[in-house]
């Protein structure tokens, strides 16, 4: 295992089973992650409806469960970080950076992270897709905006929190 640290950054609106896999997929390789919550400024809305606080919750959760049950991670380490948005391209990597332990790679599918990190000297890799279409939090989002069955694509303690805090009653009143 290498001894570096990735950076996963996502908004994780809500945690997904997806996300899970992608830092099952990530542990194999890196034996550090940092999970950088992007937009972290935003909540309480139809698109980011939890707060930093409830998505570090989640993942912490999520997470702590992963390494309890799994033998391959119990020397995994993780590390959560929100990161609000600065509203400039051209000073976001450094922001990010000056928010974040040294990384040695990034991991994201979206294209400007892309982008911005590359065009910063960073080795950027693409995360692969899980089931997308359903583990994606926009489609979770609509599922419990509609009353439809969405706990089975988030893991059991995301839920949890999700229930908590009153996550489907806040999605619903936004949407």
């Amino acid at each position: 295992m290498d001894t570096k640290s990735a950076l996963l950054i996502g908004r994780f609106q809500p945690l997904h089973s997806g996300h899970i896999k992608v830092i099952e997929e990530i542990a194999r390789d890196f034996n550090e992650i940092i999970i950088g919550i992007g937009s972290s400024q935003e909540s309480h809305t139809q698109k980011n409806p939890f707060t930093a606080g409830e998505r570090v919750t989640m993942l912490k959760n999520s997470l702590d469960s992963l390494k309890n049950r799994n033998n391959n991670f119990k020397n995994f380490n993780y590390l959560i970080i929100p990161i609000p948005d600065v509203n400039n391209n051209s000073i976001w990597v450094s922001h990010v950076i000056s928010l974040t332990p040294e990384f040695d790679v990034v991991y994201t599918r979206n294209k400007l992270v892309t982008r911005l990190f590359k065009e910063a000297g960073f080795v950027v890799r693409r995360q692969g897709l899980y089931d997308r279409g359903r583990h994606e939090g926009t489609e979770i989002r609509r599922k419990i905006f509609e009353g439809k069955r969405w706990e089975e694509l988030v893991p059991k303690e995301a839920a949890e929190v999700i229930r908590k805090i009153g996550g489907v009653e806040r999605i619903r009143e936004l949407s």
